[in-house]
């Protein structure tokens, strides 16, 4: 399973998104237009992103670019895996 997928997988469990998560795609927003997620669900996905992948993320590297669309996010992980991030 690629990236994108793991991701947007862990996104839709963490929220419980059910159905609706199948729709997702790169350019979906993600913050102010879901719902479920605020900040507790933030803090949510980010430990279920570095538990599924094994890295690490410091505080300063959240920032609202990142959860602005799925995409973004996925930006984000791949950075954190290359070490780059």
């Amino acid at each position: 399973m690629n990236t994108f997928n793991q991701v947007k997988t862990l996104l839709v469990h963490t929220l419980q998104l059910g159905n609706r998560g199948a729709n997702l795609n790169a350019n979906s927003a993600l913050l102010g237009a879901i719902p479920e997620l605020d900040s507790m669900a933030v803090v949510n996905i980010i430990t279920a992103l570095e538990e599924h992948f094994g890295f690490c993320v410091d505080d300063d590297e959240i920032s609202a670019e990142s959860f602005e669309t799925l995409g973004s996010l996925v930006e984000f992980v791949t950075r954190k895996l290359d070490g780059s991030a």
